[in-house]
């Protein structure tokens, strides 16, 4: 029998109107025990803020343990440096160090003339700040910025050489291009931990937008399952239920020992999954259930 993996939660700052659903959300999913919850990060102005507020909250709260995004988006080294400094000294010790996307969605990658030009350089400054634990992004499937181009393993590879801990994937929705990318990336020479990016499909025409966006493949049959329950909500949230648990199994049932679930501030699916994998003993789901 496989034991048990790591299980880790992503969540984003809420907005205002939706602060005091948002603290419910952590309180549920901290009853789960995941190794971490990370909180995304919005570069600039009142997005930055929020994640700064959450975060140093979070950290106040017992049983809840934070991991903080942060790109290099919009922000000099001077400035990334010191908003790092600050949360390391709130005692903030994992960090999730990615290159970040442009503000505008699909507008080039252009780095701040004084800033880090890449996760790699991102993470060896993290390491130097006095981090303990730096993850980073891989793709199992081509980053579109990265398509014709050079390898992602390539920049996998000098994230890793810059001092990062482990790499948390992109989503996929098939189990073989998950492990066909964990056979490139032990080929490639990199011995380090990859886990597992899941994100559950909550609402299936909002996550295979998203998908495309972002360069994930949505195969046919995940379409032909969900389009016909958009007008059924419980039997969507079952088909996601089942959808994601039938994909960690197979991946756990092939060595993979650490998942990563986008939780998109949605406890109850993130709980469902956990339950129905066996991830979260009966104490716990019944904390996070009240």
């Amino acid at each position: 029998m496989s034991r048990m993996p790591q299980v880790s939660f992503e969540v984003f700052p809420p907005a205002p109107k939706a602060e005091e659903r948002f603290w419910t959300t952590v309180s549920r999913l901290s009853a789960l025990q995941p190794a971490y919850l990370s909180v995304t990060y919005g570069a600039g102005g009142s997005a930055r803020d929020r994640s700064d507020r959450v975060l140093r909250r979070m950290r106040q709260q017992r049983g809840t343990v934070p991991a903080a995004h942060l790109t290099t988006v919009g922000a000099s080294r001077a400035e990334t440096d010191d908003l790092a400094k600050s949360w390391i000294e709130a005692g903030i010790s994992h960090f999730v160090a990615l290159r970040g996307d442009m503000p505008e969605m699909g507008d080039a990658f252009t780095p701040h003339p004084e800033g880090y030009a890449g996760a790699a350089e991102l993470t060896e400054a993290l390491k130097r700040l006095g981090a303990g634990h730096v993850s980073v992004g891989a793709y199992p499937e081509p980053h579109p910025d990265y398509r014709g181009g050079e390898s992602d393993l390539v920049h996998l590879r000098c994230k890793f050489a810059a001092g990062a801990d482990d790499a948390i994937t992109q989503y996929v929705f098939e189990p073989e291009i998950f492990l066909r990318y964990r056979d490139r990336v032990t080929a490639a020479g990199i011995d380090a931990p990859v886990i597992a990016g899941i994100m559950p499909v909550f609402d299936f025409a909002k996550v295979s937008n998203f998908s495309r966006r972002c360069g994930a493949s949505v195969p046919a049959w995940l379409e032909a399952r969900f389009a016909p329950l958009a007008d059924q909500p419980d039997a969507h949230h079952e088909a996601a239920v089942e959808t994601a648990v039938s994909f960690c199994r197979r991946l756990q049932g092939e060595g993979v020992e650490g998942f990563h679930i986008y939780t998109l501030n949605r406890p109850e699916l993130t709980i469902d999954i956990c339950r129905d994998l066996g991830w979260a003993s009966p104490a716990k789901l019944r904390e996070a259930a009240a």
